[in-house]
């Protein structure tokens, strides 16, 4: 006989969250992205008409000003008694440079006056103007005080358009016909606004008058839409249509003054990609989801077979301390498992706990690493390729430069202040230099000058001022100077940060106290520490430094390293008084007093 099949809870629980999630996640899915498309519908449809309606708004005010300005022109060129007329004109034309010719007639005649200067300039005569006018008369019947707009241009290193208005004379006598052929450069500008939308000014025969593609200016507009749009008369209409093969959405909007139309439009393509967009991110979305209900269901159908209550107690004892237990399962299965886990875990923790202090050494290192990327950026430039090259081309010249040369002084200061920064660059490569600590006899004097030399650029170029008092008759300290020198430069360097960027002094003091030892002190005249975090300021991980520009392990560190020498550090510091760190150091056995110099700094015997 057959044995039955068997199949946990596990994975039924697993099952059936899965069906549930996966029936919600795509109704979410579903819904959520068909709200998504309305209210994208919606908005674009909006969009398209507030940005026709502002360019309608922009070409009716532009045409209100071009109406204006012919009327001023009609006036000037009706007056033939004016005296001065001449000269009127010609203000005229240089005040409204778009004009270049401004035709008057009425029953008496016709005058023509044009700016000489502008055709000139354009390598255009009055002639092929007046010629063009000729080929192309005004439409017969154009009403009374309604403008009218049209392409007129003659070359295409000049656009034009021909702007007319019929309008009474003062008196009601006779009507008067003003023509004006303007520059297209304001009307094109107009089209151009948008980076977004295709923009276009339509003129009454429906022939492009302004496209945000210059090529397609004086071209029909295509008939998808022309015939629902001639005639229009309701600001910002929205519409949907094919262009091309292209799907589009269009806003249509008439200007009141030239019976223009202005239009945008934009492919759906571009519109609706954000849809398109969230679209496949929601799909991801529900598959991540899925993804993670069915780990959740997993980890839940495991928790239904395992005794909670022994684990629980496990649990406290693990939380007391006690890493030294051991669940124990008589089965094979599950519960069996999960027990040999958590025995396993509590011998890990065990492990982990005396990995912490090697941990710590790294941490040590980390800290150090980080303050030699610090200072990279400050002597960057003063350690680029060409020191090696300046060296050597130096060591050659004072080869052929004879004793007593003017030239000789020079060339062996630029020697010395070369082999000052090859010094400077060993100090640091030193400093960054992983080693296995070891305790020696430490001169302080020594230490004090490297970890000077190697930061007083950056704080040369934060205007810090870096001061020296340092006895002779320190003594040999026990201890590893490199770690000593990492200490002072975190408590330079923290002291250089917290002036931000003002002027400042920080000074190195050390002195021989009256156990043997030596005090060092570093004092800066910052903005001080306030009181309520005084306390914490030793603490790992503690720092009011912004997120991402301090880690809160440097004064941890240096700490660390100041106890394991046997030594104390503690601060002075008040707001506005700046702040004073005192590392007391025990002396070595046997210890001799330094009494010597070190480089060029003298001590203060």
């Amino acid at each position: 006989m057959h044995g039955k099949l068997k199949f946990p809870l596990r994975f039924k629980v697993l099952l059936a969250q899965l069906l549930g999630v996966t029936v919600v996640l795509s109704l979410i899915t579903f819904t959520m992205a068909r709200l998504f498309h309305v209210d994208k519908t919606a908005y674009i449809h909006d969009l398209t008409s507030t940005v026709v309606l502002h360019t309608a708004q922009e070409a009716n005010a532009l045409m209100v000003v071009y109406r204006e300005r012919l009327r001023l022109f009609a006036r000037v060129v009706g007056r033939d008694d004016l005296q001065g007329r001449q000269e009127v004109l010609n203000g005229l034309f240089q005040e409204f440079g778009e004009f270049l010719m401004v035709t008057r007639s009425d029953l008496n005649g016709e005058e023509t006056v044009f700016d000489q200067a502008a055709l000139a300039a354009a390598g255009l005569s009055k002639d092929a103007l007046l010629g063009y006018r000729a080929a192309h008369p005004l439409p017969a019947g154009l009403k009374v005080g309604e403008p009218y707009l049209e392409n007129s241009t003659v070359s295409a290193k000049l656009p034009t358009l021909t702007l007319t208005v019929t309008e009474p004379t003062p008196d009601g006598a006779l009507n008067v016909t003003t023509s004006a052929v303007i520059r297209f450069d304001k009307l094109q500008g107009l089209a151009r606004h948008s980076r977004v939308f295709e923009t276009f000014l339509l003129d009454a025969e429906g022939r492009f008058l302004a496209h945000s593609e210059r090529s397609r200016i004086g071209t029909p507009a295509p008939g998808a839409w022309w015939g629902r749009v001639r005639g229009l008369r309701t600001p910002g209409m929205t519409m949907e249509y094919q262009e091309h093969g292209n799907g589009m959405v269009g806003g249509f909007s008439p200007v009141r003054c030239g019976g223009l139309t202005a239009g945008v439009q934009i492919r759906k393509s571009a519109a609706y990609l954000t849809s398109r967009e969230l679209l496949g991110d929601l799909l991801l979305l529900s598959l991540s989801l899925l993804g993670a209900a069915a780990l959740l269901s997993l980890y839940w159908s495991h928790r239904l077979t395992r005794p909670i209550e022994e684990l629980s107690k496990a649990t406290r004892m693990v939380g007391q301390g006690r890493f030294d237990i051991e669940v124990k399962a008589d089965t094979g299965d599950e519960i069996g498992a999960l027990a040999e886990s958590f025995t396993r875990m509590a011998s890990e923790l065990h492990t982990r706990e005396r990995a912490l202090k090697d941990l710590y050494g790294q941490l040590v290192q980390s800290e150090k690493m980080a303050a030699f990327g610090s200072l990279g950026a400050g002597i960057a430039h003063e350690v680029k390729n060409p020191l090696a090259g300046i060296l050597g081309i130096t060591q050659l010249s004072l080869r052929g430069v004879e004793q007593g040369h003017p030239l000789q002084k020079n060339l062996l200061i630029i020697e010395k202040e070369t082999k000052r920064c090859k010094t400077i660059i060993e100090n640091l490569l030193k400093f960054a230099r992983q080693e296995q600590v070891v305790f020696d006899d430490v001169d302080i004097p020594q230490v004090v000058a490297d970890a000077v030399a190697i930061v007083d650029h950056q704080l040369g170029i934060h205007s810090i001022k870096v001061e020296q008092e340092l006895g002779c008759d320190l003594p040999v300290c026990r201890g590893n100077a490199n770690q000593l020198q990492q200490v002072l430069m975190n408590l330079m360097i923290n002291a250089q940060q917290a002036m931000a960027g003002s002027s400042g002094t920080v000074r190195l003091a050390a002195r021989r106290t009256d156990r043997g030892g030596v005090e060092l002190r570093v004092a800066d005249t910052g903005p001080g520490i306030p009181e309520e975090i005084q306390a914490r300021i030793f603490e790992p991980f503690f720092t009011t430094k912004p997120v991402g520009q301090g880690t809160g392990l440097g004064l941890s560190v240096s700490y660390g390293i100041v106890k394991d020498h046997g030594g104390e550090i503690r601060l002075e510091s008040a707001i506005g008084a700046g702040t004073t760190f005192i590392i007391t150091l025990p002396a070595a056995t046997g210890a001799v007093l330094v009494t010597a110099t070190v480089g060029e700094d003298l001590w203060n015997c």
